[in-house]
């Protein structure tokens, strides 16, 4: 694959990207971590959401924290003893944790690489396809200088994901809540629709009554969000709610049939601990 200028793409494990989605691509994933009752764990390597979900349902309410600085470090090293001498890195929103200003500290200590740091301002596959586009608009041979300056900018600017919860316990009870009003979700089958802010706040846009809703709901904001004429992506993801997502993914499709990528994804640990399960998640990304 063309890499003429070696750039490496750098992430963090709540942009739903497992091995599989990377294979073949210089794309390097820094843990978080998630403290449980009986120990500490790195998120993607040691735990899964299905991990979380159980001791969720069981009442433990885990914690989550930074990458490990040292693992960061370290990630940088092995991308340098790989043969890159430039890194794209795009982090969760600083709007739901210190991940991306962590990177950036690290990336402005470094002299052995050249790296621009991005605030996704989103999280799960919003990040993740902002990554995975960025890879083929480098095979495809982009320039480091259009890369840093107008293509991620512009991918981050023009990516929206939309996700529905079952619950906003969860984000309640971590502190996660942002501008979300727990009382409304606490009324009986009322799924909220939740997106990211431009600040990178998780924001609750609409509400609807009962799980068969939530689809319906999704495809109007995305069809609210689409303009005709315009190249785009698409991507689904589900957190312990795989035969909604396929579901979805073929009502998707069905909708916006002319996309150039579509992309599918599991929720992470990380998020799950503040989303819990049955969750469901569209987005579109566009890509001029």
């Amino acid at each position: 694959m063309s890499n003429p200028e070696k750039i490496a793409l750098l992430t963090d494990s709540t942009a739903d990207l497992p091995a599989p989605m990377r294979e073949g691509k210089p794309i390097y994933v820094v843990p978080l971590k998630i403290r449980c009752e009986d120990g500490e764990y790195s998120d993607g390597v040691d735990i899964t959401a299905e991990g979380v979900y159980e001791r969720l349902h069981r009442g433990e309410l885990p914690r989550t924290s930074l990458p490990e600085g040292g693992v960061v470090s370290d990630t940088l090293d092995q991308i340098r003893a790989d043969g890159y001498e430039r890194v794209i890195a795009v982090m969760l929103s600083s709007g739901l944790s210190g991940t991306y200003n962590m990177v950036r500290l690290q990336a402005g200590q470094r002299d052995d690489l050249e790296i621009a740091v991005f605030d996704s301002r989103s999280g799960s596959l919003g990040i993740g396809i902002m990554v995975l586009q960025l890879w083929e608009e480098i095979v495809a041979g982009a320039s480091w200088e259009t890369l840093v300056r107008e293509r991620a900018p512009h991918l981050v600017a023009n990516t929206f994901p939309f996700f529905s919860v079952d619950t906003l316990e969860y984000l309640r009870r971590g502190g996660r809540i942002g501008r979300i009003t727990a009382l409304a979700g606490t009324m009986l089958s009322i799924k909220p629709i939740i997106t990211f802010s431009d600040d990178g706040q998780l924001q609750s846009i609409a509400k609807v009554r009962g799980r068969r809703q939530v689809q319906d709901k999704i495809l109007e904001l995305l069809r609210a969000r689409f303009q005709s004429g315009r190249r785009y992506n698409l991507a689904v993801a589900n957190g312990g709610a795989p035969e909604e997502m396929a579901e979805f993914a073929a009502r998707l499709k069905a909708e916006f049939p002319n996309y150039e990528h579509f992309w599918e994804g599991v929720m992470d640990a990380t998020l799950s601990v503040y989303i819990g399960d049955g969750v469901i998640g569209g987005g579109i990304q566009f890509l001029d």
